[in-house]
């Protein structure tokens, strides 16, 4: 299938169910993300910020580009006049220069604060005490410019079903916890990101708002459609 009939199965499939659809076109070229964009899509995912930059100077303006990868605090200034979302904000340092950064250019930029949440060292984000104390800080609360718009959360790489099932049930879990704790009158704490090409599906039923998918867009597989169980978590 190519790129614009991925986009199109795949739009079939969420819209109707309220999920998010995040292209993620990470080493792919102009040409390729504007064969999705031409198919309708809008939102597109980047890990690092100079390529970010980059495309972001080369493509349509109406593009909502998301950083969903480590963000160093040095590289902040970069992407600050134009992003649309942080994905992957995993410290008060981090939240603390994107504030600083979009106060200079007078826009309140929306972020998710990433959850470790995965058996693996080599994923970053926030440990759920990590997580309570930077939200009940008064540091966090003087923040301006900054608008927390819900979790993202990276499951192990494994296949096993159970394992990265139970991650999405422990993350949305917490999701609703700390909505219910911090954001309980704050309609714009909305957003779940969880699950990739590899795992979509499972994140899906374990009640992610936003799905980041790279080869299930850019790459040769088949797409199938899906329907969620009745009584799924």
């Amino acid at each position: 299938m190519s790129i614009a009939a991925n986009i199109e199965s795949l739009q079939l499939d969420l819209k109707p169910i309220g999920v998010c659809l995040v292209a993620v076109s990470k080493t792919k070229s102009n040409e390729e993300i504007m064969e999705a964009y031409t198919a309708g899509q809008r939102v597109f995912g980047e890990n690092m910020v100079q390529e970010l930059v980059d495309k972001y100077e080369a493509l349509p303006k109406d593009i909502e580009w998301h950083l969903i990868g480590h963000l160093q605090t040095n590289k902040v200034k970069y992407v600050a006049p134009f992003v649309t979302m942080i994905q992957s904000v995993d410290s008060l340092k981090v939240l603390k220069e994107i504030e600083k950064h979009a106060a200079k250019h007078g826009r309140v930029i929306d972020c998710l604060l990433q959850v470790h949440i995965a058996d693996e060292e080599t994923k970053f984000g926030l440990d759920h005490a990590d997580l309570i104390e930077l939200l009940r800080s008064e540091e966090f609360a003087s923040l301006q410019h900054v608008r927390i718009r819900g979790l993202m959360g990276i499951a192990t790489n494994t296949d096993n079903e159970k394992i990265v099932k139970e991650e999405f049930y422990e993350l949305k879990m917490l999701f609703d916890g700390i909505k219910a704790s911090f954001f309980n009158s704050v309609s714009s704490f909305d957003t779940l990101s969880m699950g990739m090409s590899s795992d979509y599906q499972w994140a899906i039923e374990k009640g992610s708002t936003m799905v980041r998918l790279g080869s299930t867009i850019f790459g040769k597989r088949v797409i199938k459609h899906f329907k969620l169980k009745d009584g799924d978590n």
